[in-house]
């Protein structure tokens, strides 16, 4: 794929503590995500992300870091972890990192020695105030279970700043030191063999915070100081970027204003993902009609990386308070489905109701729009949430791999597993897991094998350009198109559940030899194009001709 791989990528993301426990301990382990490794080589995948993988206390499920130089005992070790960037190279799959720097753990010895004394080498690594702010009941992150901003610690005799949760003081990145200390770290990995970073929290990393203004400025230059160290150290290393911001922000994330793609070369797309999450509640294509439409035009190189289902919530902040309530009435209907007030906490399989045809229909939708699909563990099996867990913990359950106890994710006692299996319902692991679907050509997972090995051979939807088909359409049917070096792919979707008949003849003198590569179920020959039927909840991708 050259340096740009990650545009034809297919990424796959898990937290190495519920997918494989090698040693029967209770938490997965580093061996046991490298024994399932030829799982995801056959899967499809091509690069793995991995949620924090460094020592923490974990209260915030390993966002909160201790040591940025080293592997949580519980997972294994450094020589373990080289093993599996060998092992899953042999297999052709990169692997990225978390880069969680925009705050460290209170435990962390830079931290420690911060508060210890005003004279502390550490101390303005931290951002203090010797009053308290203004601002202390601002920007919360986490509204609901987060409070303040700013908290008083008695034994430095100041308030430090914290976006996320108090144990989480925000590193100051007003201080070169530790912009130093950041690529320090990064080059750390990268040197072990890492392809590159998921970094967290962007916006506030090059935040320039000061007391008394809940809103600092942005440095978006520091976001080039890292692509250019990056890139020296490894010249295909990627920056995978999470920035839920204004859509006239997001521009200044990939490139400068000259227009230079010399910042962070993906982009999480949170626009896109509201208005898919819109769409399927309202089965209407529009509100994803729009999303295309408005989405900013990018600098070579740059990158969207699309998702239905990620680590955290469903993030709905981005719709406004009635098109967040449509979603919230199909979706998440009950309270304890729903977590700050902006958000829902379950797997998608269970909010569309356990039903197969949406499933794919959300799915295929997803990998077939611009960008490059990032997947969920679990997913890929329609793995259902825990709502007895705390917040986002309902859908950071133990992967589902087998009929054996505790779904054969491990060999501990029940109640010594980091969280519970899904043991009864309709999502219980007897009946949602790997064996069995895996021995089923018509499971969900034979479906998803099947889709990303179409994914991977069709490289114009990830590396082309994606308009959408501006013709009329029947109630509930998208129409959009990828055209590249490599050829032209047009997809239906039908998010309505009345079957449809859809005429794009105006495309046959674009067509060589036509025919369709992935769909629903069978179809007429596509002929000319000018009566395509499409069965509700349907879906159709066509090749239009090679390049």
């Amino acid at each position: 794929m050259g340096d740009r791989w990650y545009q034809e990528a297919v990424v796959y993301c898990l937290d190495i503590d519920t997918f494989a426990d090698s040693d029967g301990d209770g938490v997965g382990d580093i061996p046991g995500l490298i024994g399932r490794l030829d799982y995801l080589a056959r899967l499809g995948v091509t690069c793995l992300w991995l949620h924090p993988i460094h020592p923490s206390p974990n209260q915030d499920d390993g966002y909160d870091v201790t040591d940025f130089y080293a592997v949580d005992p519980r997972f294994g070790t450094l020589g373990d972890f080289a093993e599996l960037l060998h092992e899953a190279g042999n297999r052709g799959i990169r692997v990225i990192i978390d880069l969680v720097v925009n705050h460290t753990s209170d435990q962390h010895p830079w931290f420690q020695s911060a508060r210890s004394s005003p004279d502390s080498p550490y101390r303005d690594w931290y951002v203090w105030a010797d009053h308290e702010p203004a601002d202390r009941y601002q920007g919360m992150v986490f509204p609901g279970e987060q409070h303040e901003t700013w908290t008083y610690d008695r034994t430095a005799k100041a308030w430090y700043y914290h976006r996320f949760y108090k144990y989480q003081p925000d590193l100051n990145f007003r201080n070169p030191a530790v912009r130093a200390e950041v690529k320090k770290i990064m080059s750390f990995w990268l040197q072990l063999g890492v392809a590159g970073f998921r970094m967290d929290a962007v916006p506030f990393i090059i935040e320039l915070t000061e007391p008394g203004h809940a809103d600092g400025a942005k440095d978006f230059g520091y976001l080039t100081e890292l692509r250019q160290h990056v890139q020296w150290r490894r010249g295909d290393a990627v920056l995978l970027a999470e920035a839920n911001v204004e859509p006239d922000e997001l521009p200044q994330f990939f490139g400068d204003s000259g227009g230079s793609g010399n910042r962070v070369h993906m982009l999480f797309d949170f626009m896109l993902n509201g208005r898919l999450m819109l769409a399927l509640a309202r089965h209407d294509p529009e509100p994803v009609i729009e999303a295309l439409r408005d989405t900013p035009t990018l600098p070579t190189g740059g990158q969207w990386a699309t998702f239905l289902r990620n680590h955290d919530e469903i993030d709905l902040s981005r719709l406004t308070a009635d098109q967040r309530e449509q979603v919230y009435e199909q979706f998440g209907p009950e309270e304890e489905m729903r977590i700050y007030g902006r958000g829902i906490r379950r797997r998608f399989a269970s909010m569309l109701g356990n039903d197969r045809r949406r499933i794919e229909l959300a799915y295929s939708l997803q990998f077939s729009l611009r960008g490059t699909p990032v997947l969920r563990y679990g997913e890929e099996i329609g793995m259902g949430e825990n709502l007895d867990l705390p917040g986002r913990e309902a859908i950071r359950t133990p992967m589902q791999w087998s009929y054996q106890p505790n779904a054969g994710f491990s060999t501990a006692e029940p109640e010594k597993l980091v969280r519970p299996v899904i043991d009864t319902g309709d999502f219980g692991y007897r009946k949602v897991n790997v064996t069995a679907q895996r021995k089923d050509r018509g499971s969900l997972l034979s479906w998803f094998e099947r889709m990303i090995r179409t994914v991977r051979e069709c490289p114009e939807i990830g590396s082309g350009s994606t308009t959408h088909i501006d013709i009329p359409m029947p109630s509930g049917v998208l129409a959009h198109r990828a055209d590249g070096p490599t050829g032209t792919m047009v997809f239906l979707h039908n998010l309505g559940t009345d079957d449809a008949v859809v005429d794009l003849g105006m495309l046959a003198a674009e067509a060589d030899l036509p025919i369709d590569v992935l769909t629903d179920r069978s179809y007429e020959d596509v002929g000319k194009l000018d009566a395509l039927r499409v069965a509700g909840y349907g879906y159709r991708w066509i090749r239009l001709g090679r390049g």
